[in-house]
């Protein structure tokens, strides 16, 4: 059985780590020689990103992989737990598994797949590992402990979150960037109303936004998005990893948290994100949801 990694060795977790962005982040966080725990969904792009990031790993680093579906709450659930039996501190949590969709998929345990993915999902998985990250923060210094969450300024094409039926299955016009830019709009409310919460024991949330990024974010798309994204420069992963691991370790980001990133520079974010309101009421809303099934 594998042993909790001893307290000497920071950790990140990193969901999405087995392609793309999520994998150009935990390259950079294994180099460094951290705990790195990644997190995907296909078993053989799994083992192929584990065998590529220890392959670049500094010797005191550790690489763990896990497999989940983040559409399914049971997966993320089950994930949290495997991830508290490997170590016994997390210093780092990014938040970026997710993705849009061609249509409207409702899950096994009744929810729409892109909401699921994108929003719930992290807010489970956070929400489950709080405890690891509270006690790691108790023995950090204030503001190292951090939850980074990857967002999109697609959330700016979102006028507000859609109250009465948040999964939007009662939407006759459902269209597949409707959904994803309003979840891309709770990341920056849930991230608003974690620091909130969390600010007054050390942690800090903070989000950010990647740009267009060569990687197969749309390879579950409609043709729409596919031909938008082939049809406009994308950046390399890498580089919206280099931003992630800036707002992870850079000291300047272990303040002032509920704030929103792009390439090392802050932005502000559009007024529905900076909706204190909303943010507490998209919690409410994101607790009751996950009640209903358990």
């Amino acid at each position: 059985m594998t042993q909790p990694q001893t307290a000497s060795t920071q950790a990140v977790v990193i969901t999405g780590a087995s392609s793309g962005i999520g994998k150009a982040s935990a390259e950079a966080f294994a180099r460094m020689g951290w705990h790195v725990i990644g997190v995907g969904r296909d078993p053989q792009r799994c083992a192929d990103a584990e065998e590529a990031i220890r392959a670049v790993a500094a010797p005191a680093a550790r690489v763990d992989f896990l497999r989940g579906d983040f559409t399914e709450m049971a997966d993320v659930r089950r994930v949290a737990g495997e991830i508290a039996s490997l170590t016994d501190r997390l210093d780092v949590l990014v938040n970026n598994a997710g993705g849009v969709r061609d249509a409207r998929y409702r899950t096994s345990e009744g929810l729409e797949a892109t909401f699921a993915a994108n929003h719930l999902a992290p807010f489970l998985l956070t929400r489950e590992l709080l405890p690891l990250l509270e006690k790691t923060a108790a023995e950090s210094p204030e503001g190292t402990v951090r939850v980074i969450a990857v967002s999109s300024s697609g959330h700016m094409g979102c006028p507000g979150m859609r109250w009465d039926d948040l999964m939007m299955f009662g939407d006759e016009n459902f269209g597949p960037a409707v959904a994803y830019c309003q979840a891309k709009l709770a990341n920056l409310l849930f991230t608003r109303e974690l620091d909130r919460r969390l600010a007054d024991k050390g942690i800090i949330a903070q989000a950010m936004h990647p740009g267009r990024v060569g990687s197969n974010f749309a390879s579950h798309g409609d043709d729409t998005m596919k031909a938008y994204m082939a049809a406009n420069e994308c950046v390399a992963p890498e580089s919206p990893a280099r931003t992630i691991v800036w707002m992870a370790i850079a000291p300047e980001l272990g303040r002032d948290g509920g704030r929103y990133f792009h390439d090392l520079a802050e932005e502000e974010p559009a007024p529905q994100a900076r909706d204190d309101e909303a943010a507490a009421r998209l919690w409410r809303e994101s607790e009751r949801i996950l009640d209903t099934i358990g």
